[in-house]
């Protein structure tokens, strides 16, 4: 629209779609049906994409076919336990962080193995905002599905 030789442009509307990012994605592998979904379902209501897997080599799998920015693993499971998965991680160069959330820290096996040594450690029983906060202290505050600010956008194009 021209008025008096100056042109106005229309500011774009914002969606809320255009101003988030995917929400940040994370795997759950636990063997006990009822923590997988308690967890699952705590961090989905947070915002968080979540991937439940029901021991260590369905884990495995899932991280072999989809990007996860954290995985949250027992240790005690049968196939594969979480500290045989942080050690295939490892070995295979992967630097995705950690949750050890389990009633068996391997305090040991940690002691003799340092490089496997978890991102975080959570002990059960754990609460919803135990689960939270070790979340939000590896993957940063918010659910990754931050908002633009609009006023860092371009008024004009």
């Amino acid at each position: 629209m021209t008025n008096r030789g100056i042109q106005t442009v229309e500011e774009p509307v914002i969606t809320p779609a255009q101003n988030r990012k995917p929400p940040q994605r994370i795997l759950v592998v636990d063997d006990d049906n009822d923590i997988r979904q308690f967890s699952v379902d705590i961090l989905t209501d947070s915002g968080y994409a979540v991937d439940g897997a029901k021991d260590g080599a369905d884990g495995w799998d899932a991280l072999q076919a989809i990007t996860y920015d954290l995985v949250i693993t027992d240790n005690k499971m049968p196939r594969m336990t979480g500290m045989e998965m942080i050690e295939k991680l490892r070995a295979a160069y992967m630097t995705l962080p950690v949750i050890l959330a389990t009633r068996y820290v391997p305090r040991y096996e940690l002691t003799l193995r340092p490089w496997l040594e978890p991102d975080a450690l959570l002990e059960r029983p754990f609460s919803d905002d135990d689960l939270l906060g070790a979340v939000k202290q590896i993957l940063g505050p918010g659910d990754g599905g931050g908002e633009v600010k609009v006023s860092l956008l371009p008024k004009y194009l």
